[in-house]
């Protein structure tokens, strides 16, 4: 097949949501229809012994959250689906952030009962800023919940979407009778049963027919009819290029638990989801179809499985197509590198795949020379840009615990930084050691990690920063800069790939430094664009 037609059938998207909210559910169901699980993980039951096939860490076993994006490839109706499940606990955002520049489009799943949470509208916002086209999936229909228009009316306002419904519910929680799919003009019936893959679906053109009644009953059907009036009069009409250009989101209503409304969600986004998209570079805009391969490095992850250790580097595809034993340049290191055992992914199951293309995610073995955000050409000299780190919330300094084990501790905090699971900072005046996470949890899971991946014991001690912020001077050499170091020289400290960072220890610090020297420039995110 050509480069050109293995394009066209691929769509690589991300889940987001609020912890909860059914998002692993989702991609089970998902997996489910695309054949991919015959029987989907029992996620609610009991996390330990039977986990949700795309939560593979032990911590995320005993926790029941996931910590870590899972990919998982499957092939439905003649298309190759890319999902990557990202965690929806706020202490592993910046997880998420990195893995939405790996999406061409994502798919927002919301409670019908909770409704937006603070954790989605921060996802969303990054979404809006990079224009991805975003899908809602409103979730848990069989529960009870707010009214299928004040949610609406809340997607439109707390997460600032122009929303339109694809498919609406026919009543919820107990009187749930199933979902009017606008879509496609048909009415699927809801049963409760969870052990049917399909619902019954049935064809009704005109909803004015009296077919609907027999269906759903006379006083469902006649509620129905008033809604989708209202439907039609208040929420513009699908239009596919605005939902590309990220300025139109289609809504569908589900039940993921009960594989209710997934179907119709899938054959929809399979015919309006965007294939690979362009994307920028440091140079210039790459398209897929170039015949030149490029791809970057959205996430490392160490120790997948822990009786080896391995770290696997996760690439997207940008363009051109990835080869097995093929030699390709490592910008950043200018070296020449070959993979003979590129992994194709299925959560925690692997396969060698001898060629990918665009959209595609693969697993590259890694002995420590990827960082996340690295790009692979097949010699071109660029850099993709816009894998930002973000400035930390919490701080802690990180501790020794076991003398003897010192090297270990050194190897696992490295490991642990290149995957992004937190930020490492090292003190300018006593080289000692820094962790800033954006979450509190994630302290808990780089101990927990260190200790049974890597045989390191550590400990914490609390440090009071209320922000970290990249510093960048107008000129390095100036006196401003130089009294600037001398006086907060308490307060610096390098990143991991030796920035200088300020530490301001209140807002109010951090606004008097800002005024004491406006020749310097303090950034919350670490890439930035370089003055002059």
């Amino acid at each position: 097949m050509s480069l050109t037609k293995e394009i066209a059938r691929r769509k690589t998207f991300g889940i987001i949501s609020h912890p909860d909210a059914g998002k692993t559910t989702l991609t089970e169901k998902l997996l489910l229809f695309g054949g991919a699980i015959q029987e989907a993980g029992a996620v609610k039951s009991n996390k330990i012994k039977k986990g949700a096939t795309s939560d593979f860490m032990e911590i995320e076993r005993q926790r029941g959250i996931s910590v870590a994006t899972s990919v998982l490839a499957f092939e439905y109706k003649d298309i190759k689906i890319n999902i990557l499940d990202t965690p929806g606990h706020k202490d592993f955002a910046e997880d998420t952030f990195r893995t939405l520049t790996a999406v061409d489009s994502v798919i927002v799943v919301i409670d019908v009962a909770k409704g937006v949470e603070e954790q989605t509208e921060k996802l969303v916002e990054v979404c809006r800023m990079r224009k991805i086209p975003v899908i809602v999936f409103i979730n848990k229909l069989d529960r009870e919940g707010k009214d299928a228009f004040d949610l609406l009316d809340e997607i439109e306002q707390k997460l600032q979407l122009r929303v339109t419904p694809l498919s609406f519910p026919i009543g919820m929680g107990y009187d749930f009778k199933g979902i009017y799919n606008i879509w496609e003009k048909n009415v699927n019936l809801f049963s409760g049963d969870s052990r049917k893959n399909i619902e019954d679906t049935i064809e009704i053109e005109d909803v004015f027919s009296s077919e609907l009644d027999s269906v759903v009953g006379a006083k469902a059907a006649e509620k129905l009819r008033e809604e989708l009036e209202l439907v039609y009069e208040v929420y513009p009409d699908f239009n596919r290029d605005e939902y590309l250009e990220g300025n139109l989101q289609p809504v569908f209503f589900g039940s993921a638990l009960n594989n209710f409304g997934v179907r119709e969600l899938l054959d929809c986004f399979i015919k309006i989801a965007p294939k690979p998209r362009p994307k920028q570079s440091d140079t210039r805009v790459v398209v897929p179809d170039e015949k030149e391969f490029s791809g970057f490095v959205f996430k490392i992850h160490a120790n997948m499985d822990p009786k080896h250790r391995d770290r696997l580097a996760f690439v997207k595809i940008v363009s051109g197509t990835f080869e097995r034993n093929t030699p390709y340049l490592h910008v950043r290191n200018g070296k020449k590198m070959k993979f003979s055992s590129p992994n194709a992914f299925f959560a925690e199951k692997k396969e060698i795949v001898d060629i990918s293309y665009p959209g595609d995610i693969v697993g590259l073995h890694d002995t420590g020379n990827f960082k996340i955000g690295d790009t692979l050409t097949e010699g071109e000299e660029m850099q993709y840009k816009g894998i930002p780190s973000f400035s930390p919330e919490h701080f802690k300094y990180i501790n020794n615990a076991d003398p003897m084990k010192s090297k270990q501790l050194e190897k696992g905090i490295d490991q642990l930084m290149d995957e992004g699971v937190a930020q490492l900072f090292t003190l300018q005046l006593n080289n000692r050691k820094v962790i800033g996470t954006v979450g509190a949890l994630q302290f808990e899971v780089i101990q927990y990690r260190l200790e049974h991946e890597y045989g390191a014991k550590c400990s914490y001690e609390s440090l009071n920063v209320h922000k970290a912020c990249w510093v960048e001077p107008k000129d390095s050499k100036s006196e401003e800069f130089k009294d600037f170091q001398r006086v907060k020289a308490k307060f610096l400290a390098k990143d991991k790939k030796g920035q200088l960072v300020f530490f301001a220890d209140s807002a109010f610090t951090l606004q008097m430094t800002q005024q004491k020297y406006p020749n310097i420039r303090f950034h919350f995110v670490s890439e930035f664009e370089k003055v002059g």
